[in-house]
């Protein structure tokens, strides 16, 4: 991880850093099972770990503020990538707005939902245009 992403992530309590370590391996987990294995760009965007393909929507993650224990993956807003996810996903994740997946240390995810939601943000620009 570059060192500018393990800035980012070490101001959060170690929970939160540990999950969000585990998103960014997730993450490149996802994006190596894609056609093509595209690589991955990681880089920071508001101070949060950023995570991009060519073909896809970037991903960012972070803590939450005022908790030792959340976290989030953040999509584009405008791209309709939640909505899509809260129509798939109705009881397994905590959204807010059409922003971001919420997510608690103490409360094990759903990894393959997640997956797929993270695949479908991954290959979002190819999808659009076919």
């Amino acid at each position: 991880m570059s060192s500018d992403l393990d800035i980012a992530i070490a101001k959060w309590s170690p929970a939160q850093q540990s999950a969000l370590r585990d998103l960014r391996t997730l993450i490149h987990q996802i994006a190596n099972g894609l056609e093509g294995a595209p690589a991955v760009a990681e880089t920071l965007k508001w101070g949060q770990p950023s995570f991009s393909v060519k073909a896809g929507s970037p991903v960012r993650i972070d803590g939450l503020k005022g908790t030792e224990t959340g976290y989030a993956v953040y999509f584009i807003c405008t791209t309709g990538l939640v909505g899509t996810f809260r129509e798939l996903y109705p009881q397994t994740f905590r959204f807010e707005g059409n922003r971001a997946i919420l997510l608690d240390t103490e409360q094990p995810f759903d990894r393959a939902a997640l997956g797929h939601c993270l695949a479908l943000a991954l290959t979002y620009r190819i999808r659009r245009k076919s």
